[in-house]
């Protein structure tokens, strides 16, 4: 199995108490709701009702009574929309992919807690404050229409090519993970923002325009109306089981080697949780041995983790996707940092 590479950090440990976050979450009616509500960047939840979402919520409403209430978008609207309900809390759990889990902590969106079974999650799928956990490990990727190009392209240059003019699309950076992941990757790929600006500014010609969910791509790309989208492992190898003609692949600069890097779903505990109780509840579930288990049989992605080494056909498959792919590790700190700066540079550089 593929090793994971990513940033190093190091959890504080169990930072605080249940009595003290049940202060902070809102009234005592509120906290005895049997609801918790969650707002999650999408991929997690499987199109026909068959996604890991779909299992692990379904047996956590059976296992606690507590009904779990589900919003859904691109890791930067949930951030933004938790942030302009900063006043009026209404979520309890946020999960996004990098570097929007950072931006959430940074903001003040987050409150420390560390799940059950975050001490078997590698030092660097958490943070170092105990404000976030991976609960799901996954690479970011492209995807083909596997009838009408059966042979996926190799490198960025190929997608200049006449026939992918608007037959291809990538999700918008700074609103989506995913999208803020082709930002992420071009600039490794090519050796810095100004040489991916201007490769980005080229690709403008045959781009159809902005989507703020990556997960729409998918049903585009597999009809044959898109030839090429971007995406991440997880989701779309999840989409493939009802999508056949979807293809996972990674795109090398030049003759190089394919690259990809780790994108993990992170949830956190959201600042006065209007029912931070059963989020905790939510969240010890989730990193839970038996949740973790499903994460590649029914979520086809990778445990958070480090003990759940499962052997399902799907693990299998995913292990061998990656085969041959170099995994490089993004600075999270510079993109975190300079994360309104690369989207800006980004605008600028496609007219968007």
């Amino acid at each position: 199995m593929l090793t994971h590479i990513r940033p190093v950090a190091a959890l504080a440990g169990a930072l605080v108490l249940a009595a003290s976050l049940t202060a902070c979450g809102g009234s005592s009616a509120a906290s005895d709701e049997k609801v918790v509500t969650v707002y999650s960047a999408d991929g997690l939840k499987g199109e026909a009702g068959d996604g890991w979402y779909d299992k692990v919520f379904a047996d956590f409403e059976k296992r606690t009574g507590i009904k779990v209430e589900y919003v859904e978008g691109g890791s930067g609207e949930m951030v933004q929309r938790a942030l302009r309900e900063k006043s009026n809390t209404q979520a309890d759990v946020l999960v996004t992919l990098p570097p929007f889990i950072q931006q959430a902590g940074s903001k003040g969106l987050l409150q420390a807690y560390a799940p059950q079974g975050s001490d078997r999650v590698d030092g660097a799928d958490k943070a170092p404050d105990g404000t976030w956990t991976s609960i799901v490990n996954n690479y970011f990727g492209f995807i083909h229409n596997k009838k009408e190009l059966p042979t996926a392209p190799k490198s960025w240059e190929e997608l200049l090519d006449a026939r992918y003019k608007d037959r291809l699309q990538y999700s918008t950076p700074g609103v989506a993970g995913d999208g803020t992941a082709v930002l992420i990757k071009a600039m490794h790929d090519f050796g810095g923002q100004a040489p991916a600006m201007e490769y980005l500014k080229k690709l403008q010609a045959n781009n159809v325009g902005p989507s703020s969910s990556t997960s729409k791509l998918a049903p585009k790309v597999d009809k044959g109306e898109l030839l090429v989208a971007n995406g991440d492992v997880q989701m779309n190898f999840a989409q493939s089981k009802s999508m056949p003609n979807l293809g996972i692949w990674f795109p090398a600069k030049g003759d190089g080697k394919p690259t990809t890097f780790a994108l993990p779903y992170a949830a956190g505990l959201v600042n006065e949780a209007p029912h931070a109780e059963n989020g905790r509840k939510l969240l010890d579930f989730l990193l839970s041995e038996g949740a973790q288990r499903e994460v590649s049989a029914v979520g086809g992605g990778f445990p958070a983790r480090k003990d759940v080494k499962p052997t399902d056909a799907n693990a299998l498959a995913l292990g061998k996707l990656l085969e041959g792919v170099e995994v490089f590790e993004p600075d999270w700190a510079d993109i975190g940092e300079n994360l309104t700066a690369y989207v800006d540079a980004w605008k600028s550089a496609t007219g968007s």
